[in-house]
């Protein structure tokens, strides 16, 4: 593995945790979208999905643009990439992570507004959820959630000619999950970006990360699980052909 690689795993990773978490903290920590809820999860929900999509065409061609512990698992599980170069890339990840979170807490502190409730957008549930669900229901959503996301990154990724709009359809499944996930428990589906904030926020967040850790990778294998039920390795799907119309003969 090209050591590139590994800097533009970390280095997308960092950007990814600041520019997203940074909008969470901004819209729940720093109230800057007001009392309004559904402006925050929006605006948090776009700004993750946008800046993956920038991150994919700006580095998938120099390393994949995983920036995801749960993606590299996916491809792992999928057999698209060896055991070496996912640990190289789930360090390089989990570096970037928390630098990306030191960023932006270094951000955060020069704010007079800044007091110790704002944090930097970590998950949680319990207290931390919006709308209060326990550990349980954070596990199982974030597995579904991770399993979808990844499932369409693995699926876009298939073949070279997807490359022109892989980006609009992996950025898109960020800010999909996201607009579900954030009231149930911030939305992770991504261990570097939950771990990164946790460790500067303490407390609580870094109590539940383990929860954001866990099942993102879970749900990594099951998408790479589907991936190979529904796409064979070597064989290619082809759009199925609609059906005559008004019940026209077939000619």
């Amino acid at each position: 593995m090209k050591p590139r690689s590994l800097v533009a795993e970390a280095l997308g990773t960092a950007l990814l945790v600041f520019f997203g978490a940074g909008a969470a903290t901004l819209c729940f920590g720093f109230k800057v979208t007001g009392t309004s809820v559904a402006a925050g999860v929006v605006m948090t929900a776009l700004t993750f999905g946008l800046v993956l999509l920038v991150l994919v065409y700006g580095i998938g061609p120099i390393s994949g643009c995983h920036v995801n512990p749960a993606v590299t698992m996916g491809f792992l599980a999928a057999r698209r990439i060896s055991l070496s170069d996912a640990i190289g890339y789930w360090v390089a990840q989990v570096v970037g992570g928390i630098a990306g979170a030191a960023g932006l807490y270094g951000v955060v502190h020069t704010s007079r507004l800044y007091h110790p409730g704002v944090g930097l957008g970590a998950d949680g549930y319990g207290k931390s959820s919006i709308i209060g669900a326990n550990a349980a229901g954070a596990f199982v959503v974030e597995i579904v959630l991770t399993f979808v996301f990844v499932f369409v990154v693995l699926a876009v990724t298939r073949r070279a000619s997807y490359a022109k709009v892989a980006g609009f359809a992996i950025g898109l499944a960020l800010m999909l999950v996201h607009l579900v996930g954030i009231p149930i428990d911030g939305t992770s589906v991504n261990p570097a970006r939950s771990l990164g904030p946790a460790l500067f926020v303490g407390g609580s967040a870094l109590s539940q990360v383990w929860v954001f850790l866990i099942a993102p990778l879970v749900g990594g294998v099951l998408s790479a699980l589907a991936c190979h039920l529904f796409y064979p390795q070597g064989e290619e799907v082809e759009p199925a052909e609609p059906a005559p119309e008004n019940g026209a003969r077939e000619r």
